[in-house]
């Protein structure tokens, strides 16, 4: 198919009816308003559901209805709303249900505003909502990949029974620019729903969906399962980018739109002959632990460049294990870094480095 000129939010929403979504419920809240308006009109168009919901609270409990009866469902919302749907999602996760969430981050905490930010990253990332579980996050940094991840969401959501979450932001949610999107799938027939779906039990034992476990036991085993489950995301769907770094002596870690502006600096920074190259986490759960291990073997010292105060440089140092020296540059509030303010930052290091 050939490339068209999409804007992040309409192409993430558009992926998502391309990979079978047949049920979307949101409220409106910007920086991400636009995908919610494109499913009011495609979604009826194609005879499926939308649901305009009078809050955030309500419309991830309806995702959660809407994933017990086994349909491809789906909601996006911006970091204040977000935060009101962590109950909802702890009680999705608790009864290990597919579910995909686009979160396009804005500035906070609070209301904040709606510029962009990165300032979601300890609430998505380590969990959000209450007790031991981990939604798969995945992190793009240009609007083909938040298509083509919005379409693997699904997927990964179905294949762990679990939820996965699209953390974007503003910017990536309002910029355009040339993208192919997928061809479209059939959504599947209600007898090909999947066999724990709540879809009527004529000739079978019902099926029973809950996160209500009263007996401290039952619920261990419940824990222990996702655990298992989790294990096994993290052996399996760790993604990464590398731009770079087969002789570089200083690494940049940044996600999303950072990881896109740290990029350009780089580049530039390797006209002035510094030897940088960045690791760009997409999979921000499971997160690549092993290969910022690998790093520190091999470079002098990172820079972790974040659109917040230093959210995911507490895993880079987990990955490190303070074998060599780890600085951080970040923005806040909504604030975006400059890719010449990230190349100060990389001549900075790069200074200290030869001075050692």
């Amino acid at each position: 198919m050939a490339k068209e000129l999409l804007k992040g939010n309409h192409a993430f929403a558009e992926a998502a009816i391309r990979a079978g979504c047949e049920a979307y419920f949101g409220y409106p809240i910007t920086p991400q308003t636009e995908a919610l308006e494109h499913m009011s009109k495609r979604m009826p168009e194609l005879g499926r559901v939308f649901l305009q919901a009078e809050s955030e609270v309500a419309a991830i409990n309806m995702v959660y209805g809407a994933a017990c009866a086994g349909v491809r469902v789906m909601s996006s919302s911006s970091s204040p709303g977000v935060s009101l749907m962590m109950e909802g999602l702890s009680y999705i996760a608790g009864s290990e249900l597919p579910v995909v969430l686009v979160d396009i981050m804005r500035g906070g905490p609070g209301l904040g505003n709606i510029a962009p930010s990165q300032g979601d990253y300890n609430q998505i990332v380590k969990g959000g909502g209450h007790g031991d579980y981990r939604p798969i996050v995945l992190a793009p940094a240009s609007v083909q990949e938040f298509i083509d991840l919005t379409v693997e969401a699904f997927d990964l959501a179905e294949k762990y029974r679990c939820i996965v979450i699209i953390l974007a932001d503003g910017s990536l949610g309002q910029m355009m620019e040339p993208a192919e999107l997928p061809e479209m799938r059939e959504v599947r027939r209600f007898e090909e729903r999947p066999p724990w779906s709540l879809s009527g039990a004529k000739g079978r034992t019902p099926n029973v969906i809950s996160s209500f476990y009263l007996d401290p036991l039952n619920e261990e085993e419940v824990n222990r399962r996702l655990m298992a489950k989790q294990a096994e995301i993290e052996a399996n769907e760790i993604r990464f980018r590398e731009l770079m770094l087969d002789d570089a002596e200083i690494a940049v870690v940044a996600f999303g739109t950072s990881g896109r502006i740290a990029q350009s600096a780089i580049k530039n920074a390797r006209e002035e002959g510094i030897r940088v190259g960045l690791l760009r986490p997409i999979s921000l759960y499971p997160f690549p632990y092993e290969r910022i291990r690998q790093l520190g073997d091999n470079v002098k010292e990172i820079l972790v460049v974040e659109m917040n105060s230093g959210q995911m440089l507490g895993d880079v140092r987990i990955g490190i294990e303070g074998r060599i020296p780890i600085s951080f540059y970040g923005r806040q509030g909504g604030v975006v870094p400059m890719p010449d303010e990230v190349l100060e930052e990389i001549q900075k290091v790069n200074s200290r480095s030869s001075a050692s």
